[in-house]
């Protein structure tokens, strides 16, 4: 008799599954589909298809498809293949109730016409992680905190030129034993809905907010951001670096960039991003001789942010001008990056911070993990990783995030723990001259 196994079958959203058949036919062929609903009850979907080992086995662990939605051998194609089953549907990837888990429905199809059935739970806040929403001090936010009294170690946790709260990452931050506090900045309750003039002193008063609140272990706070969050956790360990343990570039920026497209319409894309002590802080299109936005306006369909970045970079006193001071970050720093980054060139970019932080003697750990082919969307394992082009959340304008679904899926499954090795030795670092004096 024919059986399909899926192990573990419910699990934190990182841990890898066997989906594995057993009793078929020598050489018989099957088709095997995942189905979940994600976002605002968008079924998104991927299939493959199979041939039988002479044992009559079929493990997406060992073997190849045939054919369908991924190609080679990959334990979870099933998942970063799937894509939306409606056209032009949201590209969101997680449940639209913050934090929840996802449910993937797994349906073997044999040759006969009959049919197996599974499902997996992939969760994003483990047994015993708590949530909390923040609206103190003007702080905007969801706090997660793992099971037990603590003091845990914490992050803080910053999304991208999309804005909102990223609960999901402060979800997963949780379950692995940090207090994470997702916090929005703009398009959030109560916030404004552009990046521009975003005060810096809000942030500074959030890292307040944690070590009083919290009072994190060893007085370790970490900073995780995406993109923007990655351009802007750099610059807040540089301009902070008495509250910052650790700074998490998720495809970061090297320079104080413009408010681009999540500006607000009545001061332009060109204008400041972000405020500090009531004055902008200078930024890479200001007064640039090379800088022109026509590769991004006029260029071909889909289109890339990136390129009309590269032509800002060739002038070196502008880019001097705009350069996050990253020699002044008092902690260890990891840069994770892509080479097809369609947004901005990451890769560039944490080139950039990682020799300024050489020729500044860094006297902490800087790692940089840059991943051939990927775009600019890294994430967590495992997700779907096929929605390239899309219309920034913000300006509406279409462009791509550049890569392609596979290696944007080896990336999300590499970078993840690298994270968690990070901030493990990390703060073993920062707990080491406790323990001496102890």
């Amino acid at each position: 008799m024919a059986v399909l196994s899926i192990t573990s079958a419910d699990a934190l959203i990182d841990v890898p599954r066997r989906i594995a058949v057993q009793g078929l036919a020598a050489g018989e062929e099957i088709l095997v589909s995942s189905r979940t609903l994600r976002g605002p009850g968008i079924v998104w979907h991927a299939e493959a298809r199979f041939r039988a080992a002479a044992d009559g086995t079929v493990d997406l662990e060992r073997d190849a498809p045939l054919s369908g939605s991924y190609a080679g051998v990959s334990a979870m194609g099933l998942v970063w293949s799937q894509a939306p089953e409606t056209a032009g549907a949201s590209r969101e990837v997680f449940a639209a109730e913050p934090g929840a888990a996802l449910e993937t429905s797994i349906r073997v199809q044999r040759s006969d016409g009959s049919q197996l059935q599974g499902h997996f739970v992939q969760r994003l806040a483990g047994e015993g992680v708590g949530r909390r929403e923040i609206r103190e001090d003007g702080l905007v936010g969801t706090l997660y905190l793992p099971p037990g009294p603590g003091p845990h170690p914490a992050v803080l946790v910053l999304n991208g030129s999309g804005g909102g709260i990223n609960e999901p990452r402060a979800a997963l931050y949780a379950s692995h034993g940090y207090a994470a506090l997702a916090l929005g900045y703009f398009k959030a309750p109560g916030l404004p809905d552009y990046i521009s003039n975003t005060p810096l002193e809000y942030f500074e008063k959030a890292l307040y907010w944690m070590h009083r609140r919290l009072r994190p272990a060893q007085g370790f706070v970490a900073l995780s951001g995406q993109s923007r969050g990655g351009e802007l956790v750099l610059l807040l360990g540089s301009l902070f670096p008495d509250s910052v343990s650790a700074v998490i570039g998720y495809v970061p920026g090297a320079v104080v960039h413009s408010a681009q497209n999540a500006c607000d319409p009545a001061t332009g894309r060109d204008g400041p991003a972000w405020i500090y002590r009531g004055k902008p802080l200078p930024h890479l299109w200001q007064n640039n001789r090379t800088a022109t936005w026509a590769p991004w306006d006029e260029g071909p369909q889909p289109r890339r942010h990136a390129n009309a970045l590269l032509t800002a970079l060739q002038d070196p006193d502008a880019v001097e001008r705009a350069r996050i001071r990253v020699e002044n970050i008092r902690g260890p720093v990891l840069l994770l990056s892509a080479s097809d980054d369609g947004s901005w060139p990451s890769s560039r970019y944490s080139r950039m911070v990682v020799e300024r932080l050489e020729q500044h003697q860094h006297p902490h750990a800087v790692e940089h993990l840059d991943f051939a082919d990927a775009g600019h969307s890294i994430v967590f394992p495992y997700v779907p990783t096929t929605q390239l082009v899309y219309a920034h959340p913000v300006s509406g304008r279409s462009s791509t995030s550049g890569g392609a679904p596979a290696p944007n899926a080896v990336a999300d499954a590499q970078s993840w723990p690298a994270v968690l090795r990070f901030l493990k030795h990390a703060v073993q670092v920062q707990s080491a001259p406790e323990a001496e004096n102890a």
